[in-house]
């Protein structure tokens, strides 16, 4: 493997491609839908990064995805997920979930609330292997996450606490941290840093606020910092990028 140059690429929240219909508002980190831009399609192996606001008593209809790690994870509100291999759940704060899709699989992501509009981040990966018998796990985090610092959530390297993805090379950390907590962002080839909510302040990169994001590569071990009102960021690490 040969060497890669470090960089230090900050987006920020406006500078992202954004969605608004009736029932969704989503902005989007990469290329998705019908917003198609061949310098901005991935960062390593995450493919896909939206954050998304969906309606009370609407969502996304059944439809069908294949070969791809999608892990959710809900910001506030609930997220209700159905899919063709008999998976039912609902999601919430804290709860992590990812569908494997393999070979194919429908599904539904609905809010089930009549009243109260959900906030999410849904994320895709690449697996390590295809065409693999589909696949749902979910599981409450949130004790861990109140024990601070950055939590594994999802993973492909065993970590306790977390969801298996089928992704080696990958793994998904979350921490909500309290004002001036500082955190050490894991250093690997690809490093994904998203701000859900609040500011933080990172080594070499300046202040980040709600919706900015950061692309690492090859940029070391970094400190965060979380601003007065504390802040909940979302971390993806990666050995590789995508082939």
């Amino acid at each position: 493997m040969g060497m890669t140059t470090p960089m230090i690429d900050v987006r920020r929240r406006d500078e992202r491609f954004s969605t608004s219909i009736s029932w969704l508002d989503s902005r989007h980190s990469f290329s998705f839908g019908s917003h198609y831009d061949p310098d901005n399609t991935h960062h390593g192996l995450l493919l896909v990064s939206n954050d998304d606001w969906v309606r009370a008593g609407s969502g996304f209809q059944t439809h069908p995805h294949r070969d791809m790690e999608i892990v959710t994870w809900v910001l506030s509100g609930e997220l209700e997920h159905k899919d063709s291999e008999g998976n039912h759940g609902v999601i919430y704060p804290g709860l992590a979930q990812r569908m494997s899709a393999g070979t194919g699989i429908f599904h539904s992501e609905m809010n089930p609330s009549g009243q109260t509009d959900v906030h999410f981040l849904q994320m895709w990966v690449l697996p390590d292997t295809t065409s693999v018998k589909p696949g749902y796990e979910q599981l409450d985090v949130n004790d861990q996450l109140a024990k601070g610092g950055l939590v594994p959530v999802a993973s492909g390297q065993g970590h306790d606490a977390a969801i298996r993805i089928r992704q080696r090379d990958a793994v998904l950390r979350v921490g909500r941290l309290q004002p001036g907590e500082v955190v050490h962002v894991p250093d690997d080839q690809f490093v994904h840093v998203y701000v859900a909510s609040g500011t933080i302040e990172l080594e070499a990169s300046g202040t980040l606020s709600t919706g900015d994001a950061v692309r690492l590569t090859s940029a070391g071990d970094l400190r965060a910092t979380a601003g007065a009102d504390g802040a909940e960021v979302v971390v993806w690490t990666m050995a590789r990028g995508a082939q």
